[in-house]
């Protein structure tokens, strides 16, 4: 599998926030976007999630537009975002079969297990209204574990978790791209990578 960047520009009123982007990402892989508040890193992965349209240049995904190959390439890709996305009137439980819907749900995985991979298991029945900020964010990470993807795209996931959770996620990104997985994300977070290629995006230079 390959994602493929081809200069890519995106404009906000008169101001240019990114132009003349390039970069691929294969199986196996992680991109880290680095740049200051306001560079376009949300921005950015929400164009490769097809949540929004560049001034210029277009996403691919094995050689072909995204907007081609809607179907295909949706299934494979997994959008964690920096707003949760949790439902307040839904259950931590209700929440992650919602999102399983919505995608290709793991076959060796149900939402409860899913859960209990972030310890929020004992949390199932909880309205996403009465969680806790890191709480909120382990059901949107459980997301992770509940539908199969090859492409994950991670808007600051490390954002109110524990130091426990963090290493737990940096444990589950290296197991996803190990097993042949790629990762896309912004962070401020010095992650632990082993044995993963790692490439850096720096946006606002």
């Amino acid at each position: 599998m390959r994602l493929e960047v081809r200069d890519l520009a995106v404009e906000r009123g008169d101001r240019v926030l990114f132009s003349g982007l390039d970069f691929a990402l294969d199986d196996g892989e992680v991109l880290q976007i680095e740049g200051h508040n306001g560079s376009g890193k949300t921005t950015l992965l929400r164009v490769l999630c097809g949540l929004g349209l560049p001034s210029e240049g277009d996403v691919f995904w094995q050689g072909k537009p995204i907007n081609k190959v809607r179907g295909e390439y949706f299934a494979d890709l997994n959008y964690v975002g920096h707003a949760h996305g949790v439902k307040g009137e839904l259950t931590a439980l209700e929440n992650l079969r919602v999102d399983r819907a919505m995608g290709r749900a793991h076959a060796d995985m149900d939402a409860e297990t899913a859960l209990d991979e972030l310890e929020m298991g004992d949390y199932e029945d909880a309205y996403g209204r009465t969680l806790s900020a890191g709480q909120r964010r382990r059901v949107a990470l459980a997301r992770l574990f509940a539908r199969q993807a090859r492409l994950w795209v991670l808007d600051e996931p490390f954002t109110a978790l524990d130091r426990k959770t963090r290493a737990d996620l940096e444990a589950l990104i290296q197991r996803h791209v190990g097993a042949g997985g790629m990762v896309v994300l912004t962070t401020h977070h010095e992650m632990a990578l082993h044995r993963c290629v790692v490439k850096n995006l720096h946006l606002g230079r």
